[in-house]
């Protein structure tokens, strides 16, 4: 069984696939605790991977984002490949402290203290009043995501 915060159906937010409609699956529970984090980890239902899958089907997409708290605490390779095997694609976003399934489609890294993860598809920095623009355009390696769902009051 596995802790669930939320399921819901929206857009990606931010990173490469800003504004793809996805599945979110919000793990309840992390390793950290980071003041600027979204989830409340106290509320959790169990649910069987069967019961994830189901619920999850319900929407037209076939992106799915495991995200969190930390959903490499919960989330194992077997898991992954049913999802797979149901036809999603899927993205895990992740502080990067834990071992990660190897089957995942992408992974967004939110580097945090203790980083143990040494490849991901893309790294996800939260910038709290730096002049973001600036650090950009001086580094144009890195690209600028701001948090579209945000902007647009979405979940």
């Amino acid at each position: 069984m596995k802790r669930i915060h939320e399921i819901f159906y929206s857009l990606q937010g931010e990173g490469y696939f800003s504004g793809t409609p996805a599945v979110f699956v919000r793990f309840s529970g992390c390793n950290l605790r980071c003041d600027f984090c979204d989830t409340d980890h106290r509320s959790a239902e169990l649910m069987s991977d069967r019961m994830i899958l189901d619920y999850v089907a319900r929407f037209p997409s076939r992106h799915l984002v495991l995200t969190g708290g930390e959903p490499s605490l919960q989330v194992d390779e077997h898991f992954v490949s049913l999802c797979k095997m149901a036809g999603w694609f899927v993205q895990m976003e992740t502080n990067g402290t834990q071992p990660l399934p190897g089957n995942l489609d992408w992974i967004t890294c939110s580097p945090k203290e203790r980083c143990i993860l040494r490849e991901a598809h893309e790294l996800k920095i939260v910038y709290r009043g730096q002049d973001v623009v600036r650090y950009v355009l001086m580094h144009p390696y890195w690209n600028l995501s701001v948090q579209l769902h945000k902007l647009l009051n979405i979940p």
